[in-house]
């Protein structure tokens, strides 16, 4: 499922992290030398895209040389030693400014590294710098920020997506091989989807969120953000601290197309070319399904109301103290999160745990559900109204429209990117049962090209 280049392309553009890894212990490449490049595609590229919102070369250099030494002394950290990172600002790093994407926290250093973040470092990796997000991550669309919009690689007057706005940007392009993105409603998968990478969101709980700013407690997610599945697959390993586990299985593959139309509109050449991206990944084995146009409606009801409900009591104070500083957009959607009732959070809460269990019957049926990622292609910054089919739609609800529902159940679900539609990417949604991740990832990786 390869892509075109975009029009704004950095080095890393396609790059496998297997093959730098493997140049690296050849001894064709240092860390230092991928570092340097890293910031000098950054130095070129980021005017045009607004990917970084921090970086600072001295330390990324230093942490370079770091890892170059070690390996000089026969220490080898793993797949990621001496690999470029970047990392969402919502995501704490004690060495880099971090932001959340917000005035409140302007010039905010934070005192120790998310655990995740920690994670990254014990395994050798540089953590280069820090990437965009919509304020507090609240917002899928990477125009809402401290720091402005992040633009779309393949054309900059468009939306990245987000809420990973910036890391997305910056491995599509390749100004990084591999980024950190946080996944609430679709954070990663959706910048993905539009920007052209691999995104991936495991199950919850499967990645520590100790250190990263929360959005919605029983929704947030952190995952990677890659040019190939199998990248995506080690950063994971990394991320939850243990290797995947090989899966084997004789019985024939079972795949369910998820019925056009079960979570709203989807832009109909989109539609046809995710389709047909799903018939060479899966074969015969894709069949549609139409259950879960039943479970939409509920679905959507309970998310809205966990998320507003958790994302209020995380900003209830500077709500009331400081609503200046926020972008008017997000504060908006905060003063509707404010109007949830306690029965309906209890009620949201009884919701997600029915739905789950109607998830997990769902999946005694099928070993996988594919969907598009994004109904639609990347609209203008600052757009809010896209036309899909004949409808007007609200392109925040486009957007969210067939990732949100693996955050309300907790399933492990990945992007890939599947081609062009006028001139702009789209992504394949591939979702597993809950706790599936190493099989989902194994999978994939197997059937995907992913160029060495």
């Amino acid at each position: 499922m390869s892509l075109a280049q975009p029009v704004h392309v950095g080095p890393f553009h396609g790059q496998s992290v297997v093959a730098l890894a493997e140049a690296l212990r050849a001894g064709t490449l240092t860390s230092v030398r991928m570092t340097q490049t890293a910031l000098d595609s950054i130095e070129r590229l980021n005017p045009i895209l607004n990917a970084f919102v921090h970086v600072d070369a001295a330390v990324s250099l230093a942490q370079a040389h770091k890892a170059d030494e070690l390996l000089a002394q026969g220490i080898d950290l793993g797949p990621l030693h001496g690999i470029p990172v970047a990392i969402k600002d919502n995501i704490d790093t004690f060495d880099h400014i971090t932001t959340y994407g917000s005035a409140h926290f302007a010039g905010f250093r934070p005192s120790r590294d998310a655990l995740c973040v920690q994670r990254l470092r014990e395994a050798g990796a540089v953590v280069l710098g820090k990437t965009l997000t919509h304020e507090f991550a609240y917002g899928p669309t990477g125009d809402r920020s401290l720091q402005g919009a992040a633009r779309n690689p393949w054309d900059a007057r468009c939306i990245t997506g987000g809420s990973s706005a910036g890391s997305a940007a910056a491995v599509a392009s390749g100004m990084v091989p591999l980024a950190l993105g946080t996944d609430t409603g679709g954070s990663i998968r959706i910048p993905a989807a539009l920007c052209g990478a691999v995104g991936f969101k495991p199950s919850f709980a499967s990645v520590p969120l100790q250190g990263v700013f929360p959005l919605s407690a029983s929704l947030d997610h952190v995952g990677p953000i890659a040019n190939h599945v199998e990248d995506a697959r080690l950063l994971f390993e990394v991320l939850a601290g243990r290797a995947c586990r090989q899966s084997t299985s004789d019985r024939p593959l079972r795949v369910g197309w998820i019925t056009t139309g079960s979570f709203g509109p989807v832009d109909p050449a989109l539609d046809r070319q995710v389709k047909e991206a799903a018939r060479r990944l899966f074969g015969e084995s894709l069949q549609p399904t139409a259950e879960l146009e039943l479970l939409a409606a509920d679905m959507k009801e309970a998310l809205l109301a966990l998320q507003r409900a958790e994302a209020y009591d995380v900003h209830a104070e500077r709500m009331q103290q400081a609503p200046h500083l926020f972008d008017p957009e997000v504060r908006e959607r905060l003063e509707l999160s404010a109007e949830v009732r306690g029965w309906q959070y209890l009620r949201a809460q009884a919701k997600q745990a029915a739905l789950k269990a109607s998830m997990a019957r769902l999946f005694e049926h099928y070993d996988f559900l594919v969907s598009p990622s994004v109904p639609i292609t990347a609209t203008p910054v600052d757009a809010r109204q896209v036309r899909v089919t004949d409808q007007d739609i609200d392109v925040r609800a486009a957007v969210l429209s067939y990732t949100s529902a693996w955050n309300l159940t907790g399933l492990p679900a990945i992007s890939l990117p599947a081609g062009l539609v006028n001139g702009m990417p789209v992504g394949l949604q591939v979702i597993g049962a809950a706790g599936e991740d190493d099989r989902l990832l194994q999978l994939i990786a197997q059937r995907s090209q992913s160029p060495r």
